[in-house]
C-alpha cells in the first residue's frame, strides 16, 4: 500500500468522506448538504480521495457519481493486516 493512501486517510474530512460513501453511489450535490463542506472543498478532498486510488467518480450528465473502490479498501485492510505480527513484536 502506498504511502498516499495513508495520508489521503489522514484528514477527518476525507474520513468523513468515505463514510458517507460507504451508503453507495453518491453525488457532490448529495454530499455537500450531509457532511456540511462547501463544495470547492468537497471537490477537493474528493480529487485526494481519487488520486489516491481509495473512491472513482463516474460523470452522469451533469453529475459526476462517487464511489468507494472496493479493491482498494480491501488493498488497504490487507496491508494493515500484515503489520499486525510486526506491532505485537514490537510492544512485547
Amino acid at each position: 500500500m502506498r504511502a498516499t493512501t495513508f495520508s489521503a486517510l489522514g484528514d477527518p474530512a476525507r474520513l468523513a468522506i468515505i463514510e458517507a460513501l460507504r451508503g453507495g453511489t453518491t453525488c457532490v450535490c448529495e454530499l455537500t448538504p450531509a457532511l456540511g463542506m462547501p463544495q470547492n472543498l468537497l471537490s477537493y478532498h474528493l480529487r485526494i480521495l481519487r488520486e489516491a486510488g481509495l473512491i472513482s467518480g463516474e460523470r452522469s450528465g451533469r453529475r459526476i457519481e462517487y464511489r468507494i473502490e472496493p479493491d482498494a479498501i480491501h488493498d488497504l485492510q490487507r496491508s494493515v493486516i500484515s503489520l499486525m505480527p510486526t506491532l505485537e513484536g514490537a510492544v512485547r
